[in-house]
């Protein structure tokens, strides 16, 4: 048996079975894992237990069965509810969490467990559960290289593992990054969807037309640039296919027709007050991306 395949059969513990850490349990046991888990509300194990899942009885118990524990929880207040009564148990493990927090309280949580003898690493899931352990899914990590090297192959089973190095804090920044692209969108679709039904147009025709809109966004922004966020990162903004000035005034348009038709105007707002921060900071002829120096630097 090689070292490989030692590594695909390797034991992992998951605490917290929403839908992801089920899903997660489910791929790593199609993969051949044991694997043994723990929650809160033991009957929400009850599938995964079916399916071949073995149910610790307590946290350290969940803990000491492998040398991989994987954490989905609400948020990283929970490990510590879950985990304080368990750190006996984490020393030589490598602790994965990936829950959704602040950069913050992930790095701090890195330090918690390192003060433990465990080795961390922080994760974000980018794909929902059905999607976990499909070709389509991916997760960032950073932390520990030495944790991300010894599982990666183990990782692997939910998704592409995409490590952005030691600093703890990176792949929630970016997870959260995501998200902040992801809940926009979810909102502005959801606005568009409201303006058009005024006018008489239902959500199931409205929809199509939007998210073919979505989708483009990408192929239109790497049309206008080479390289993404190459000009960004110069401090270049050249105002010869878009300027502030031009998107502004659309952003007025928006302000004025959501504000006609008795929509709540907070999302039009909130992009309108990009604009004109970059036209009263004398940067009207360049292009839309000056904005970014009023999100840096708020008033």
């Amino acid at each position: 048996m090689n070292e490989r395949h030692e590594q695909q059969k390797s034991a992992v513990t998951v605490i917290g079975l929403g839908p992801m850490g089920r899903a997660m349990t489910r791929t790593l046991l199609g993969a051949g894992h044991p694997v043994t888990v723990w929650n809160r509300t033991a009957d929400r194990a009850d599938g995964v237990v079916a399916d071949g899942a073995r149910l610790a009885a307590t946290p350290r118990e969940a803990v000491g069965a492998s040398d991989l524990v994987i954490l989905s929880l609400t948020d990283y207040r929970a490990m510590y509810d879950i985990l304080d009564p368990a750190t006996a148990s984490l020393t030589g493990r490598a602790l994965v969490n990936l829950s959704s927090d602040t950069p913050d309280r992930t790095r701090e949580a890195a330090t918690w467990a390192a003060g433990h003898g465990a080795a961390f690493l922080t994760g974000g899931v980018m794909v929902p559960a059905p999607m976990v352990g499909t070709e389509a899914a991916y997760v960032y990590y950073s932390g520990s290289d030495e944790a991300m090297e010894d599982h990666r192959a183990v990782l692997a089973h939910l998704g592409t593992p995409r490590y952005l190095g030691g600093d703890p804090g990176l792949a929630q920044m970016m997870y959260q990054a995501q998200l902040t692209v992801f809940l926009t969108t979810l909102s502005a679709l959801m606005h568009a969807t409201a303006m058009l039904g005024t006018a008489g147009m239902n959500a199931r025709d409205a929809l199509p037309e939007l998210l073919a809109s979505a989708d483009s966004t990408g192929a239109i922004l790497r049309a206008g640039e080479e390289t993404p966020g190459a000009a960004l990162d110069a401090g270049e903004h050249p105002g010869d296919l878009s300027t502030v000035t031009m998107m502004g005034a659309t952003s007025d348009h928006i302000v004025e027709t959501s504000t006609s038709l008795g929509l709540d105007p907070a999302l039009p707002l909130a992009v309108q007050a990009h604009y004109r921060r970059a036209i009263e900071d004398g940067h009207g002829g360049d292009n839309w991306t000056r904005i970014i120096d009023g999100i840096r630097q708020p008033r």
